[in-house]
């Protein structure tokens, strides 16, 4: 399979090329900055310099070329402002998805967040608010598309070993989960065609992810 991933250079991005490299597949990272090729590289991915913020989907489509599927796992990031979270969190998923429609790739993968369901609670920070609405906006732009879409939704993400356990559903009570394991939890979707059309939530828990994956996708 070849993967194309926006956000590249992300800790989960760089988990999941080592991941699609480690079965054979082919991961194609966009990255904004050229210094995060060698990064990208040691990673087993492809590195393409692609400015999601400045691009148009014409432009996007370029680097989609013989792609099976697209992760969008960007981000802003921290110490970014309310604005860079819409215009990456959300238009930049969108254009994402433009690029893939105009190449005909159907299978798309946004790395959401848990809590975009409700309004974030009052006294919540502005920009994390901001985060959480950008967020959902780029979920409902998405599963409007006639696309094969999923959404993942993970909790409090740690860089704490992998535990290959977790609780993977439509809802889950808050909590914390790998971002080792929430790259594996992708590339167990992205090879599960009964994933699309779900929107889950992922906390650690206590099912190996194979069958937590094949259980979800069961009952989305």
């Amino acid at each position: 399979m070849r993967v194309v991933i926006a956000g590249g250079h992300g800790k989960i991005a760089q988990l999941l090329h080592r991941e699609l490299a480690g079965r054979g597949d082919t991961a194609v990272g966009l990255i904004r900055n050229p210094d995060h090729a060698a990064a990208l590289r040691a990673s087993g991915a492809h590195p393409v310099v692609c400015d999601l913020e400045h691009a148009d989907a014409a432009r996007v489509a370029t680097h989609l070329d013989g792609a099976d599927a697209v992760v969008f796992a960007a981000g802003a990031g921290p110490g970014s402002g309310a604005a860079r979270k819409d215009t990456v969190d959300r238009a930049a998923a969108g254009l994402l998805a433009d690029a893939a429609q105009r190449t005909g790739i159907r299978r798309y993968l946004l790395l959401s967040a848990m809590g975009v369901d409700t309004a974030p609670p009052a006294g919540t920070d502005d920009v994390f608010a901001a985060y959480l609405r950008a967020k959902k906006a780029a979920e409902d732009d998405l599963t409007a598309r006639d696309l094969d879409w999923t959404v993942l939704r993970p909790g409090r993400l740690t860089d704490d070993p992998p535990t290959g356990r977790v609780t993977l559903t439509r809802h889950t009570d808050p909590g914390t989960v790998t971002r080792t394991d929430v790259a594996r939890v992708l590339v167990a979707l992205l090879y599960h065609p009964g994933s699309a059309g779900a929107v889950l939530e992922l906390v650690t828990g206590n099912t190996p992810i194979a069958d937590a994956v094949a259980a979800a996708c069961a009952h989305p």
